[in-house]
């Protein structure tokens, strides 16, 4: 075993796109949202490339101006648990919402993903920004961005102890004796707590990596904290190298004060290579994507982080309007970045949308280019790997074919996978049953109290 660092990558996987016009392009599938077939090719490609992951973003409601992708497509653990059954190494991730599903049955789902797919599982913990979200539940007031956070504390907790409701070695399975389980070895949660009441056990064991991966999207202090406390990676965002590093080290100090190492958690920002043979054609591919976008479309897809805010009311050519609190309890982080950036670069309703909608890529141009940018980052302590989005889907297959092999040929990435579970490529240590580890610590204190008293 060594120590040496070595870059992680995922792919989400994005159907039509992320952008508001991108199922225009030519080469883009207009189906591709809910199109199986699609989602197979990506998910092997990224495999082929040796990516750690796949990742499924989610989101839970809707409205006519909705970016095309999320008004028509695949649930997450549904088409993850396919795509499982096409692949055989990569992780398996997707997004579910703490503040609106029962901790029982988000337990009950990743387990059986993880067995589905041999320990390759992972969940994306959110709190969902949205206020319209509410609509589409029982719960019909969009609980405050401090008290989201505060529910995802608790059902992280519960789904986490639902997951060890069953002791490794607890089914028998022992024909001749009749004995299928050993009862001593399955336990109740009984959790009472502020927002749950659950009492388990859960009705499906531990996978062989133990748990799924726990991954945390969202960079407001609330998000960081409990990244820093409960996760295993996180996803976030940056344009500027020095963003990077100082939500990094940021992170990293905040997982050592909680108790733990700084490479227990793993920093994966998103980024949106763009390559070229040459950088002129790296640069004509974004001109022909960001050529889609005509303003109106720019301004609906700024409204979203406003939840969905109707910004065409302002000027366009003006100062980026004073919005007050607008945005604090939807996309935090993301709407207090985008007044911030605003104010101090003295940008234009026009610029920010514009900027929102096509942002400019700093891993853009030839492989070579690319796999430096991700080098810089890497070695700069920006991040521990990235999360590759791209706006057409040859992206993905130029990105594997092409900056991958340098990043190996430089001894920065694996040449095939480690392991065989998501843990295992990632790093990332299997959690004991804590029963089990209970036992264990019972067991060597009885030894050591027979060991005094035997002297």
């Amino acid at each position: 075993m060594t120590n040496k660092r070595s870059l992680k990558f995922g792919a989400i996987i994005h159907g039509v796109g992320g952008s508001v016009t991108g199922w225009r392009h030519p080469e883009v599938l207009s189906d591709a949202s809910v199109n199986l077939d699609f989602y197979k090719r990506q998910a092997q490609t990224a495999e082929e490339g040796k990516f750690d992951l796949v990742f499924i973003a989610d989101g839970l409601y809707i409205n006519e101006k909705s970016i095309p992708h999320f008004l028509n497509r695949f649930e997450p653990l549904t088409i993850l648990s396919a795509l499982a059954a096409v692949t055989s190494r990569i992780g398996l991730v997707g997004t579910l919402s703490t503040s609106y599903s029962e901790p029982f049955t988000v337990a009950r789902q990743f387990a059986s993903l993880d067995k589905i797919s041999g320990g390759r599982a992972g969940w994306n913990v959110v709190t969902s920004p949205l206020e319209g979200t509410a609509r589409n539940h029982t719960i019909r007031s969009h609980p405050a961005h401090a008290d989201r956070y505060k529910i995802a504390e608790e059902h992280l907790e519960v789904v986490r102890g639902l997951w060890d409701s069953w002791e490794d070695d607890a089914f028998v399975r022992d024909k001749e004796s009749g004995v299928f389980f050993d009862p001593e070895k399955l336990h109740r949660l009984n959790h009472q707590g502020e927002y749950f009441s659950v009492e388990g056990p859960l009705n499906i064991d531990r996978s062989k990596q133990g748990q799924p991966v726990v991954f945390q999207a969202g960079s407001s202090e609330d998000g960081k904290n409990l990244a820093a406390r409960s996760a295993d990676a996180v996803f976030t965002g940056h344009e500027r190298l020095e963003d990077a590093q100082a939500f990094y080290r940021d992170v990293k100090q905040r997982a050592v004060a909680n108790g733990r190492e700084p490479q227990d958690i793993a920093i994966l920002p998103g980024i949106n290579p763009i390559v070229g043979r040459t950088l002129e054609e790296a640069e004509a591919k974004y001109e022909q994507i960001a050529s889609l976008v005509t303003i109106d479309k720019a301004l609906e897809y700024l409204g979203r982080f406003f939840d969905h805010h109707d910004f065409s009311q302002y000027p366009l050519d003006e100062a980026f309007p004073d919005l007050g609190d607008l945005g604090s309890n939807a996309f935090k982080s993301g709407t207090d970045k985008i007044k911030r950036d605003a104010q101090e670069q003295r940008l234009t309703l026009r610029q920010v949308a514009l900027r929102s909608a096509t942002p400019k890529t700093s891993f853009i141009g030839t492989p070579e280019d690319v796999a430096d940018r991700i080098q810089e980052w890497f070695e700069a302590e920006a991040a521990d790997g990235f999360i590759v989005h791209t706006d057409i889907p040859s992206g993905l297959r130029t990105f594997v074919d092409t900056v991958v092999p340098i990043l190996q040929a430089r001894g920065l990435y694996r040449l095939d996978y480690e392991s065989d579970t998501l843990r295992g490529n990632l790093g990332v240590p299997i959690p004991e049953n804590r029963y089990t580890a209970e036992r264990s610590r019972a067991a060597a204190g009885e030894a050591a109290a027979g060991s005094l008293s035997s002297n």
